[in-house]
């Protein structure tokens, strides 16, 4: 499964958009503290709708802790890299990183693991896509590389009833 890692997220609205990406996919959320929100926070359960029950959620105390827990290759997304995010191969246990919606992951971060800091392309001058938007970009990308395996696809949908 790919685990996706938010480092110090700020907008609990953007985590529980994040949250229910996570539960359509099966990815699993790790959280790095400092949190802008608490848990229970109602624009998070809110933005995460009833897929709480879906996601598997770890709060872990640095990045470190995150990574260890995940255990797979990382990928780390900034604004910041020269490689493009649809560029590289996602394998299935990967890890993708984001940092906080105010300022991204921390510059010592990027500079240690240079070689997988990965971009998403948008017009010059703009400053960053939204949080949510950036996961959900990057998740359908690695799972597009994989086949979409263990989702539904659209040959494989239930009848719709009209």
């Amino acid at each position: 499964m790919l685990h996706i890692i938010l480092v110090e997220p700020e907008i609990p609205q953007n985590t529980g958009n994040i949250a229910r990406t996570c539960a359509a996919t099966g990815c699993m959320l790790h959280l790095v503290r400092p949190l802008g929100f608490e848990l229970g926070d109602k624009y998070l359960k809110r933005a995460g709708l009833d897929y709480w029950q879906f996601v598997d959620v770890r709060v872990h105390d640095n990045l470190e802790e995150a990574l260890a827990a995940a255990g797979g290759r990382a990928w780390l997304f900034t604004t910041k890299a020269r490689q493009c995010y649809a560029d590289v191969a996602y394998g299935p246990d990967d890890v993708l990183v984001f940092g906080k919606e105010t300022a991204g992951l921390p510059e010592e971060v990027l500079v240690r693991d240079s070689a997988a800091c990965v971009r998403i392309p948008m017009s010059e001058g703009r400053r960053s896509l939204n949080l949510s938007n950036s996961v959900a970009v990057a998740v359908y990308e690695a799972l597009r590389q994989q086949g979409f395996a263990g989702l539904e696809r659209a040959g494989e949908l239930h009848r719709l009833k009209w």
